[in-house]
């Protein structure tokens, strides 16, 4: 690699090798000789190559030479061809029968598919282990009660397994999806340049192209939609990256609820920071989230991929058109090397995942108390009193204790409550305070956030 020249991040900052390598210019070319040998493998079987032009293809095809494809192709312009010519001028006896039959999306849209197939496999098993170590975080803590958030203010309380397991769902969701994503690829088959098989009845007869297709489907390892044109449906690619993005959804909202809580002012949650790493140039005190900020940031390029996706499907004009091909060079890659590199940061994220004890117990203890009006005014109305009529009484008490917080005094709230005559009418002090006891005003969400870990611990174990 040289640094003198544009190189994408996705060269080598973002995304692993195994995800590169899947992309890669060699990789793409390589497979492309494969089918082509399969191809040749498969026609043989009818007689209309030999067995001695198959070997010598079979012997050849692992030997890509990509500085001799580039020279081919800075003169005829056809990047698939110039690895066709390549591929011949490596193989005397086989090469003159190389391609035949086919159309270039014959081999370039199976191979694609085969790509996403090795892609889907990696960032399934990732996901799997994130998912194993979200479970594992859950049952750390599913009993421990933090203050939980709405509109971002406090609000009642929850447990720290419980907002896990939220992530841990949606999570577990897009892995079902990606899931039946796999399940349903399918390759464009061998139908020549509009998709009527013309060209392969033409060789075979019309009454061998079936069983043709389904000998090559077998050599490739995937299906073959019955109907394309000459490429498969770009639908196909729109409904998956649809799913990656879909899942960069979940990824940013963990990533993006971390940063907040991460804030000083809140301090319960924090990413991992290195003893030696640096937060801000300017600030030497720093400790900025910036892998969370780089899970924000990727998430958002890959929010865009499904627009790309949507126009390449839309705009598949009649049998075909070109306009979509510059596009998916990155389309494709891009979108699975940002999912593969969120993954990875998440991964490192929760496996390390800082938390900070004191200001839990601070927070709850200082906002805490407020979750105890919803249960005071339960028990009021329960005992005769008016529920609007309570609802006003404890809203402005409410308001007075905020207004003393904000001042920097101790939260009055309790001792406002137990001095209101009204409220003592219907409820004692002592059982005030230990309505305003709200550690254990979690309802059942510990049992459902177990049964989450639980759920997904024996599914993917």
């Amino acid at each position: 690699m040289t640094f003198n020249t544009y190189q994408s991040p996705f060269s080598w900052r973002y995304g692993s090798q195994e995800m590169r390598e899947i992309w890669s210019e060699i990789h793409k070319r390589y497979l492309w000789r494969k089918v082509w040998v399969d191809l040749a493998e498969t026609l043989s079987t009818f007689e209309v190559v030999t067995k001695e032009q198959v070997n010598d293809l079979r012997n050849h095809y692992k030997q890509v030479d990509i500085e001799r494809s580039l020279e081919i192709e800075s003169l005829i312009h056809h990047d698939l061809m110039a690895e066709l010519k390549s591929f011949t001028e490596q193989t005397k006896i086989g090469g003159g029968i190389l391609h035949l039959g086919a159309t270039s999306t014959d081999i370039e849209d199976n191979v694609d598919v085969l790509r996403m197939q090795e892609s889907l496999i990696l960032l399934l098993e990732k996901l799997r282990s994130l998912l194993l170590e979200f479970a594992r975080k859950i049952e750390q803590f599913v009993d421990l009660p933090i203050i939980a958030f709405t509109h971002l203010q406090p609000a009642e309380p929850t447990t720290l397994g419980y907002r896990l397991a939220g992530y841990a769902q949606d999570l577990f969701t897009d892995y079902q999806e990606l899931i039946s994503n796999q399940k349903k690829l399918k390759g464009k088959g061998f139908k020549g340049a509009v998709g009527s098989g013309a060209s392969f009845g033409e060789l075979l007869g019309k009454e061998n192209i079936q069983d043709f297709e389904m000998s090559m489907s077998e050599k490739l390892g995937i299906q073959f939609f019955p109907i394309t044109t000459q490429v498969y449906p770009r639908k196909q690619e729109y409904q998956l990256i649809c799913a990656l993005a879909g899942l960069g959804v979940s990824l940013y909202k963990f990533a993006f609820d971390l940063r907040i809580l991460q804030s000083p002012p809140i301090g319960e949650l924090s990413e991992p920071f290195g003893k030696k790493q640096v937060g801000s140039s300017a600030m030497p005190f720093k400790q900025n989230p910036i892998n969370s900020e780089k899970i924000v940031s990727l998430s958002r390029a890959l929010a865009q991929m499904p627009r790309i996706a949507w126009d390449n499907a839309a705009h598949s004009l009649l049998e075909r058109t070109l306009d979509d091909s510059a596009n998916r060079r990155f389309l494709l890659p891009e979108s699975f090397l940002i999912v593969d590199e969120i993954l990875e940061v998440t991964q490192k994220i929760i496996q390390d995942l800082q938390i900070d004890h004191r200001s839990i117990q601070q927070n709850l203890e200082k906002y805490g108390t407020f979750a105890g009006i919803e249960r005071v005014l339960m028990n009021l109305v329960k005992r005769g009193a008016n529920r609007q009529e309570m609802h006003e009484r404890l809203r402005y008490l409410a308001n007075q204790a905020w207004e003393a917080i904000r001042s920097g005094q101790p939260n009055p709230l309790n001792e406002s409550l137990s001095l209101d005559a009204e409220i003592r009418r219907y409820i004692s002090e002592d059982e005030l305070l230990d309505l305003m006891k709200i550690d254990s005003y979690l309802g059942n969400a510990p049992i459902r956030a177990k049964n989450m870990a639980t759920l997904i611990i024996n599914e993917l174990s």
